[in-house]
């Protein structure tokens, strides 16, 4: 903001911004204007060679005055590349009515965006939404002429951005090495394109927005009290489907809380709160399911690869996004990877390196319905030209169904029922399992008592359907690879790209290892604790890398695991001293919860501010009105992943020190693995 000040200062020495006519002799290179992001200035507006004066504030809208000290001060807040909303003094965003002069709004909306270019040192304001000139109409501030322009001089008074900040402080640590090796931790499993997944409609919020938190962040009806939108939240995660407040921001009554699973999690500023705390990878997973999509009322397409489609995009423009709020291109924090090159560039310039990759149901629309596949080899290579030119660098095979690629592993439980539907559906078959010793697909994945609990929240079954009966104990997926699976495998290998072996059934997973280990192929991951640990143990002995799920450092009460044990149990296996390096999977907004508070936090507190692992401050991170603290919260946004690195080695005790090396060194153990696959 500074920088900013003292530029525009500079241009009123020098005559470029204020009076000065535009030179009459060629026309101005009109170029997108990407640095105004947080300035203050008023606005002078010229018709041709001629000043109409300073835009000063109206009754309903803003008129002119000649007086330079009585100009109404604007804000400017970047809702993508060249693009802002502009507040006044109270904070209101100016926007072109539908009768042409431009009025003062009470929040964002797509008439509120103002496409803004630059030439000569003057200025064009274009509506973005129906592409009139600002500039001068019928006395008014409003829709003017291709002659208008507006020249900007620095002002005060201006009204401050609604945003979230990080509440990071101080210099990071390098975020490589001496030796050009990563030096941070790596989340390798985040869904913060879920905005865009099942449809676009299943989630409410968006990890970026124009318009910032106040858009991105606010309550959505259809999760309001017996919403469709509640009720979907009540059967994946156990919440109540009636809550009191659906209000989001500024005051976050309802959400996020550690298992509101279906309402974003993961807003920019918290990703940032965690990239400046130490975090140098995040492996964005693009997900999509089309019986899920089909459950939701209002969606777009259901195809998958649709949904992946527009998720990619998504992220291309929250680049883009975190660019404008960053002061143009290239300057954001914010850096897309498509090679592990990439990846240790970004992390040499002190950025956050996001990979891609993804992890859905029936890729390339490879289903198969009782046993006979919905797709060709030719449709398998043409899916995986379009990913490599996404810039995915890794697929899950299988995830959730059976598809034509293999068999599943399956969820328990309520989830496991609803899962299980979603299996008949997309098949036309329910999950098939035998008893198996060793290995195991889970035990008895769903009971009776799962069905009904299913049936209570008004999820009916397909018409004529006959409710499976499994074994008990130790269960099996009877599907392994299939030979389209094999060939998946096989042109996967060929590029280069990581096999996620999670989801995938004992059977499906041990023919992949098979594979990887006969070609040398160390480009295996398991990286949310959703795979059997025999499993887990073959694929680090071809060389791949391990994530556990992001539980809680200790018991948080939830009847789960926690991250401790499993990584005590990784680092104990046969392989285990192969791990070189160790990753979180978060599963943010991947419809799974996060870490609740520890059950121990009362007498072993987190206690804040407190210093993390780059050497950073670190206070308590306020949204709007709310502040979380890890200690009563757990992990209720991204932003806390910040504290819940430095909680998970304060509780590691006298393995506190191996703990915190195999997490900093967990970025350079993913790339490294990556860059071998593509060797």
């Amino acid at each position: 903001m500074a920088r900013l000040r003292t530029a525009l200062a500079g241009l009123l020495v020098l005559g470029l911004v204020g009076g000065a006519p535009l030179p009459a002799s060629a026309a101005p290179a009109w170029a997108p204007a990407q640095n105004l992001e947080g300035a203050c200035v008023s606005l002078q507006v010229y018709d041709g060679t001629t000043s109409r004066g300073y835009v000063r504030k109206d009754s309903v809208g803003y008129g002119f005055t000649n007086t330079a000290s009585a100009a109404e001060p604007f804000r400017f807040e970047a809702t993508q590349l060249g693009r802002y909303l502009l507040r006044d003094s109270a904070g209101k965003p100016p926007y072109q009515s539908v009768l042409g002069w431009v009025w003062t709004g009470d929040e964002y909306g797509e008439r509120a965006d103002w496409t803004v270019s630059v030439a000569d040192g003057r200025y064009r304001f274009v509506s973005t939404a129906t592409g009139q000139q600002l500039g001068v109409y019928l006395g008014g501030l409003g829709a003017g002429n291709s002659n208008s322009t507006v020249a900007l001089a620095p002002a005060s008074g201006c009204a401050a951005v609604p945003d979230i900040a990080t509440g990071v402080s101080g210099t990071p640590a390098p975020g490589v090495d001496a030796n050009g090796k990563l030096v941070g931790w790596i989340d390798a499993h985040a869904h913060i394109t879920a905005a865009e997944a099942f449809g676009g409609s299943l989630h409410c919020g968006d990890a970026y927005a124009p318009g910032g938190a106040p858009v991105a962040l606010k309550g959505c009806a259809s999760h309001a009290t017996l919403g469709w939108g509640a009720l979907l939240e009540a059967i994946i995660a156990g919440t109540d489907p009636i809550n009191s407040a659906e209000d989001g921001w500024p005051t976050f009554g309802d959400w996020p809380q550690n298992d509101t699973m279906l309402h974003e999690a993961s807003y920019f500023r918290s990703l940032e709160r965690s990239w400046k705390s130490g975090q140098r990878v995040l492996n964005v997973l693009l997900v999509a399911n089309r019986v899920i999509c089909g459950l939701t009322l209002e969606h777009t397409s259901c195809d998958e690869m649709d949904q992946i489609r527009a998720q990619s995009q998504y992220l291309r423009k929250m680049q883009d996004y975190v660019d404008a709020r960053s002061g143009g291109p290239g300057k954001g924090w914010f850096r897309l990877a498509t090679t592990p090159a990439q990846v240790r560039q970004i992390a040499a310039q002190g950025k956050l390196a996001v990979t891609i990759g993804v992890e859905n149901s029936e890729i390339f629309g490879c289903r198969e319905v009782n046993d006979v596949p919905q797709c060709t080899k030719a449709q398998i290579d043409a899916g995986l030209d379009e990913l490599t030119a996404m810039g995915v660098s890794g697929i899950y095979p299988v995830h959730k169904f059976d598809n034509a690629f293999g068999g599943t592993r399956f969820d328990e439980g309520v989830t496991g029922a609803a899962v299980n539907v979603g299996n008949l559906i997309s098949t036309g078959h329910w999950w098939q399992a035998t008893s198996c010793t060793g290995p195991s697909d889970n035990e008895q994945p769903i009971v009776s008592d799962d069905f009904a609990r299913l049936l209570q929240l008004g999820v009916g079954l397909p018409a004529g359907a006959i409710l499976p009966v499994y074994p008990s104990g130790k269960i099996c997926n009877v599907r392994g690879l299939t030979d389209l699976g094999r060939y998946l495998v096989e042109r996967m290998m060929d590029r280069g790209m990581i096999i996620h072996i999670d989801h995938m059934s004992v059977k499906a997973a041990s023919t992949v290892l098979d594979m990887a280990s006969q070609a040398n192929y160390p480009g295996v991951a398991s990286v949310h604790s959703w795979s059997d640990p025999t499993m887990v143990n073959r694929m680090l002995g071809v060389g791949g890398f391990v994530a556990g799920y992001a539980f809680s450092a200790t018991d948080d009460g939830q009847d789960t695991g926690t991250f401790l044990d499993e990584w005590r149990t990784n680092k104990g296996l046969a392989n285990g001293n192969k791990i070189t390096g160790y990753g979180v999977g978060s599963d943010v907004n991947g419809l799974g919860p996060q870490a609740a508070p520890r059950l121990n936090a009362g007498s072993s507190p987190l206690v804040y501010p407190f210093t993390a692992t780059n050497g950073t401050q670190v206070a308590k991170h306020v949204y709007g009105s709310r502040t979380f603290d890890l200690n009563t919260d757990g992990v209720a946004q991204y932003g806390l992943y910040a504290d819940w690195i430095v909680d998970l080695i304060n509780q590691a005790g006298p393995d506190a020190t191996a703990l915190r090396r195999d997490l900093l060194n967990g970025a350079e153990a993913y790339t490294v693995m990556w860059e071998r696959a593509r060797s």
